[in-house]
C-alpha cells in the first residue's frame, strides 16, 4: 500500500496579478511622470527622509510586533490589519510602476493584484525568532539584489514592447510577478512576521 506525498499549505503570503491582454500604449509611456502623485503618497506612508512619520510608524510596528510576541505571545490585530493593507496598497503601486496594469492604485479596492496575508496563529510561533528573523534571511537580500536586477532590465524590455504591440510578453510578465511573490513571502517572515515557515527560493 502507497501514500501520497505530504504536500505543503500554501505560504502565509500570497501573490498573483490578472494578465492583461491589452495595455494603453500612452498611459505606458508616461508612466513616469503618471506615477508621481502615488510615489508621493506611498513614500509619507511606508518612509523616507521627507516622511518620517509614516517611516517610524511601519518600523515602529515590526519592532512592537516582535516585542510583543516575544514577551506577551501575542499578535495584536489591528496592527496586522495595517501592515496587511499597507503592503497590499504597496503591492498596487509596485504592480503599477511595473507596467504589470493601466489602473491608478486604488487605496481601497483589490483591483488587479491579489495579495493575501493569512493572520497568524500566535501560539505556533516561535516567541524568540522574531528577533532574528531578518538576520535569517539575508540569504534572500542577497538573491533578490540580482533577481530585481534582471526585473528592471525585464521592466524597460516590456515598455518598448508595449509601445510597439500594446502587450506585457508574458514570460517577463511572470518573471516581474514571480519576483514580486519572492518579494511578500520574504517581507512576510522577516517583517510582518507573520509565519516561522521559511520562504522558499522560488519564484512560483
Amino acid at each position: 500500500m502507497t501514500t501520497a506525498p505530504a504536500t505543503l499549505e500554501p505560504y502565509a503570503a500570497r501573490l498573483s496579478i490578472d494578465y492583461p491582454e491589452k495595455l494603453n500604449r500612452l498611459t505606458t509611456l508616461l508612466r513616469l511622470v503618471w506615477i508621481i502623485p502615488i510615489a508621493v503618497i506611498i513614500g509619507l506612508i511606508s518612509g523616507g527622509d521627507g516622511a518620517r512619520t509614516g517611516g517610524s510608524i511601519l518600523g515602529g510596528l515590526t519592532v512592537a510586533t516582535a516585542l510583543m510576541l516575544a514577551v506577551r505571545v501575542v499578535y495584536p490585530r489591528w496592527w496586522f490589519d495595517f501592515a496587511r493593507e499597507l503592503t497590499r496598497f504597496s503591492g498596487r503601486v509596485g504592480a503599477y510602476s511595473a507596467l504589470l496594469t493601466d489602473r491608478l492604485p486604488s487605496t481601497v479596492e483589490e483591483q488587479s493584484v491579489h495579495l493575501e496575508i493569512d493572520y497568524p496563529d500566535v501560539s505556533r510561533l516561535n516567541r524568540w525568532l522574531p528577533l532574528v528573523k531578518w538576520l535569517l534571511a539575508i540569504p534572500h537580500y542577497v538573491v533578490l539584489a540580482f533577481l530585481w536586477i534582471g526585473a528592471l532590465v525585464a521592466i524597460v524590455v516590456a515598455w518598448f514592447a508595449i509601445l510597439f504591440t500594446g502587450r506585457y510578453p508574458r514570460p517577463l510578465f511572470d518573471y516581474v510577478v514571480g519576483v514580486g511573490r519572492w518579494s511578500l513571502r520574504v517581507n512576510a517572515y522577516a517583517w510582518l512576521l507573520v509565519t516561522d515557515r521559511y520562504p522558499p527560493f522560488s519564484l512560483k
